[in-house]
C-alpha cells in the first residue's frame, strides 16, 4: 500500500518516534488512564462502578454543546493528524483505505460487520453485568435539548474515524513499514484498543480487543478502511443513542 520497502536506520528511528508521539497524544494516554481507573474499579469492587455515556458536561445548554462540539472536533483532529503525517511520507488516503467511498463494500460492508460485531456484544456485555465483570452504563439523557441525539451520533462517527484511523490505518501501516509481522501488528493494534476501554470493566476491554482483530484482519484483507469508520459509528450510535432509548423499557441492559 505505498510503503517502500526497506529504510535506513534513522528513518526506522524517525518512524517509531512518529508511533510514539501520535499515540501519546491520541490513544497510549487514554490505555494509560483507562487502566488506572480499571485498578481502582477492582480496589473499589467492580461491580458497583458505573461509567456514564456522553453525560452533561456543563450545566448551561450553550456550554454544553459548545464542549461537546470540541470533544468531536478533537476526534477528527486525531484521525486527520494520522493522514496528513501519512501522506507526508507519500501514503496517500486511498492507499489505507479511504478513497472514494463505495455503497455495497464500503457503506453495507461496513454495516454488517457492525451486526457481526454488536450483537455478540450485548450478550457479552449482560454476561459480564451479570458476573460483575463490566462496569453499569448510565445510558446519556437525550430529551434534554433538541442537539443531543444529532451530536451523539456525530460523536459516534467521529469514535470511529479517529479510532480506526489511527489504531488501524495508521499504527498498522507503520508497523508493517518497520517489518513488524502482520499478527504481531494485529494483536498490538487490537490489545491498544482492548486497553484503552478497561474504564467499563474486564468485558469491555476484552470485547474491543476482539473487535480489534476482526477489524485489523479485515484491513489488512481488504485494504478497505471506510467499512471499519462506518461499522463503529453504527456500533457507537446504538450504544450512545440507542441504548439510552432502549434502557428505560430493557432493564436487562442497566
Amino acid at each position: 500500500m505505498g510503503a517502500p520497502d526497506e529504510l535506513t536506520d534513522p528513518q526506522r528511528r524517525t518512524l517509531k518516534i512518529e508511533i510514539a508521539v501520535v499515540l501519546a497524544v491520541t490513544f497510549a494516554l487514554s490505555a494509560y488512564t483507562a487502566l488506572l481507573n480499571l485498578i481502582e474499579a477492582v480496589l473499589l469492587g467492580l461491580s458497583g462502578q458505573t461509567v456514564a455515556l456522553n453525560p452533561r458536561r456543563s450545566p448551561f445548554d450553550l456550554i454544553d454543546l459548545g464542549l461537546n462540539l470540541a470533544s468531536l472536533a478533537q476526534l477528527i483532529a486525531w484521525g486527520a493528524l494520522g493522514l496528513y503525517l501519512l501522506w507526508r511520507s507519500g501514503i496517500g488516503p486511498s492507499q489505507i483505505g479511504l478513497g472514494r467511498l463505495r455503497w455495497r463494500s464500503d457503506v453495507l460492508g461496513g454495516i454488517g460487520l457492525a451486526a457481526l460485531i454488536g450483537l455478540p456484544g450485548i450478550g457479552l456485555y449482560v454476561a459480564a453485568r451479570a458476573l460483575g465483570l463490566s462496569a453499569a452504563v448510565v445510558p446519556a439523557e437525550l430529551n434534554d435539548t433538541w442537539w443531543r441525539i444529532p451530536v451523539l451520533i456525530g460523536m459516534a462517527f467521529a469514535n470511529g474515524w479517529a479510532e480506526e484511523v489511527i489504531v488501524v490505518g495508521f499504527l498498522l501501516t507503520r508497523l508493517r513499514q518497520l517489518h513488524v509481522h502482520p499478527v504481531v501488528a494485529l494483536v498490538a493494534s487490537s490489545a491498544l484498543r482492548g486497553v484503552y476501554h478497561l474504564y467499563q470493566g474486564w468485558s469491555a476491554g476484552l470485547g474491543n480487543f476482539a473487535m480489534g482483530l476482526v477489524f485489523g484482519y479485515v484491513w489488512q484483507r481488504t485494504g478497505r478502511l471506510w467499512p471499519l469508520v462506518i461499522a463503529h459509528g453504527v456500533i457507537d450510535t446504538v450504544a450512545f443513542a440507542g441504548y439510552s432509548l432502549a434502557a428505560g423499557h430493557l432493564g436487562w441492559l442497566q
